[in-house]
């Protein structure tokens, strides 16, 4: 793997509040290793380390990106979601950030039937058929675009299963993590001081409720995505 200068300050770190964790109480012993200290009754996490990963998972980024690999961002909490679809539009990243329908991986025949109904109802509804339908007909059919347009129009364009996937909240995507790990689809992942670190290929201590510090973690990996998307055009 390409190792490269991504440019990532512990200054700008503590700006965005990447350092703060959860309460004391609430937190995962595996992650002792990524906390530097307590405060208040807040663990500290240890922004040397998330520098570091971080630094690492822009690698892996950049190297998929610049071979032309299909990469995935999921974060469908309500702080993150806004975040997960400018970053993945920003980086020509496939998304999820409404609802992770379980199954989307594991279950690909079934999601890749949905993303052809899609295509097809964009299409139908492009050209004028759906209108030209009896309302009745037609209602249903709009009824059925909106709702896969919400749950599966950041994947519409995806045709296999993704390369990487990156994901903003562990607890919160543990059902899409779960499903990376069974088909052994390489993982980056946002962890707060609760999470598990070693579930992921490659795991980022970082705050996961603000949302200043999902967006700055985002954003580093968005350069080296778009970066990498430069090299590969460059060379094709």
């Amino acid at each position: 793997m390409t190792k490269r200068y991504w440019n990532i300050t512990l200054e700008e770190m503590m700006e965005a509040g990447v350092h703060f964790g959860h309460g004391t109480r609430k937190w995962n012993p595996r992650m002792a290793p990524y906390i530097s200290a307590k405060r208040k009754g807040i663990h500290i996490t240890n922004l040397t380390r998330t520098a570091r990963f971080l630094s690492e998972a822009c690698d892996l980024v950049f190297d998929a990106a610049s071979r032309g690999k299909q990469l995935l961002i999921v974060g469908t909490k309500n702080k993150a979601a806004d975040s997960v679809e400018r970053a993945a539009i920003r980086a020509r990243c496939h998304y999820v950030s409404k609802k992770w329908l379980g199954g989307m991986l594991t279950n690909w025949y079934t999601t890749e039937t949905r993303l052809h109904k899609l295509r097809d109802l964009r299409t139908e509804q492009k050209t004028g058929r759906i209108n030209c339908l009896p309302k009745r007909d037609a209602a249903m059919l709009k009824r059925q675009l909106s709702h896969l347009e919400t749950y599966l129009g950041g994947i519409k364009y995806m045709t296999g299963l993704p390369d990487i996937v990156i994901i903003v909240d562990q607890q919160e995507e543990y059902t899409a993590l779960r499903e990376c790990i069974t088909l052994g689809i390489p993982t980056i992942c946002l962890i707060d001081t609760n999470c598990d670190p070693d579930l992921a290929d490659i795991s980022i201590p970082a705050n996961d409720d603000a949302i200043a510090s999902m967006r700055l973690i985002l954003n580093k990996l968005v350069f080296a995505i778009c970066e990498g998307r430069s090299s590969y055009r460059r060379n094709s």
